[in-house]
């Protein structure tokens, strides 16, 4: 009986961690979809639109680094779920309140302060699931929470399309306050109670800049840079690809990140079975990581691109980069408990960030090399720097989890 009720209770664990990055990710790409027509909507200038959207994309991305370092501390230090419930709460109250916004100076507060939120959620989720789990079969509970999670941005696609923009916020705000009430019954990590009983420091984020291990908190976050400029520069820019591509039809961009969404959630199903499968976590993401730089060289070396064939090529973009599932479990499988946390939380909100840098050194190219030239240029810098990173970390697959840093 006291196992049928474990396997109940890390059910429901998993259930809640993947339904709360399922709302992480629905407001993480609401605001992309209906930011211009926010934007209008509060009385800015079309010619303003881009500049206004973008700074408002930056206060939410300060949010998201700050969030992840902040969220990943207290996870080692409170309890995984404070911080699981505290993000979740914390960027639903931010999104109802973005629902009453009436200026861009509240808006881009909102969006800082949702960014704070959405920082703790995926992290606090992996890092909770792979403590509570068996090490022969964590890797299919973090493969169902970021599968799951990432269907939100197809909820979000739909809903932003669908309603005016201040109800897509309700709900988004809406379905975070559910989630919350569905906590009951949620346990907390038996590996980071029995942790708290050392005399260990804990959640000490300057901890990481040890030689050895920010030299694999660096790997961590190198790895899946390649992800990002795919979602946010070859498909987030579509419209500019399809013109120097003289493709057939306008490559929106809006459907193109829904689909690479959708693949990307069938890509961590894909990809966490496999891991589980062939015991291997490094040998899954280089075969990955592969198929997406193939994937890359095929958009940018092909011309006459239709619509229908964008979208297609989206969900393959998807599912090859959707080797993130591993990868953050590779991070929280790296690191001792006391900074377990900190690492899985701060990783994917580096990665995010990382895209800055990887779009000024873009956009620096494409002045030099066009903007095929530039892409195919990062495309190989990226990647290139992902295989050197991979080749660097150890392979975790069955690790065990009840070790601490000193």
């Amino acid at each position: 009986m006291n196992e049928i009720k474990q396997n109940k209770n890390v059910f429901f664990l998993v259930l809640v961690a993947a339904l709360g990055y399922f709302v992480d990710i629905y407001d993480l790409l609401l605001f992309l979809i209906i930011k211009n027509k926010s934007l209008a909507s509060l009385g800015v200038p079309t010619d303003k639109l881009t500049q206004t959207g973008l700074s408002l994309m930056n206060w939410q991305m300060a949010g998201l680094l700050t969030g992840g370092i902040l969220w990943g501390i207290i996870g080692d230090k409170k309890g995984r779920l404070s911080v699981l419930f505290g993000s979740i709460l914390l960027y639903s109250l931010a999104n109802i309140a973005n629902g009453f916004a009436t200026s861009i100076p509240v808006y881009a507060a909102l969006r800082f302060i949702a960014g704070i939120g959405l920082a703790g959620e995926l992290g606090a989720g992996i890092t909770l699931v792979s403590e509570s789990m068996s090490k022969e079969k964590r890797g299919y509970g973090t493969m169902l929470v970021a599968g799951i999670g990432l269907m939100g941005a197809v909820a979000a696609y739909i809903v932003g399309d669908l309603f005016e923009w201040r109800t897509a916020f309700f709900v988004g705000g809406g379905l975070g306050v559910i989630l919350l009430l569905m906590r009951i019954g949620v346990f907390e990590s038996g590996l980071f109670e029995n942790m708290l009983k050392k005399d260990v420091s804990k959640g000490n984020f300057l901890m990481l800049f040890h030689k050895k291990r920010f030299f694999k908190y660096l790997n961590c976050i190198l790895i899946a840079v390649p992800v990002w400029f795919v979602v946010g520069i070859l498909v987030g820019i579509a419209p500019d690809f399809g013109k120097a591509l003289d493709a057939k039809d306008l490559l929106d961009n809006g459907k193109g990140v829904m689909f690479t969404y959708i693949g990307i959630s069938l890509g961590d199903f894909l990809t966490g079975t496999l891991s589980q499968v062939f015991k291997t976590r490094k040998k899954i993401v280089f075969i990955f990581l592969t198929l997406t730089f193939l994937c890359m060289m095929l958009f940018l070396f092909t011309k006459g691109w239709t619509a229908i064939n964008f979208y297609i090529l989206c969900i393959f973009f998807g599912i090859f980069t959707g080797y993130w599932v591993v990868f953050v479990t590779i991070a929280a499988e790296q690191f001792g408990t006391n900074l377990r946390a900190t690492v899985t939380t701060s990783v994917p909100n580096m990665v995010r960030g990382s895209l800055i840098l990887v779009t000024i050194l873009f956009q620096w190219l494409r002045g030099n090399l066009g903007i095929i030239n530039a892409a195919v240029a990062v495309a190989i810098i990226t990647v290139g720097i992902a295989y050197i990173a991979l080749y660097n970390l150890d392979e975790t697959y069955g690790r065990d989890l009840n070790f601490v840093e000193e």
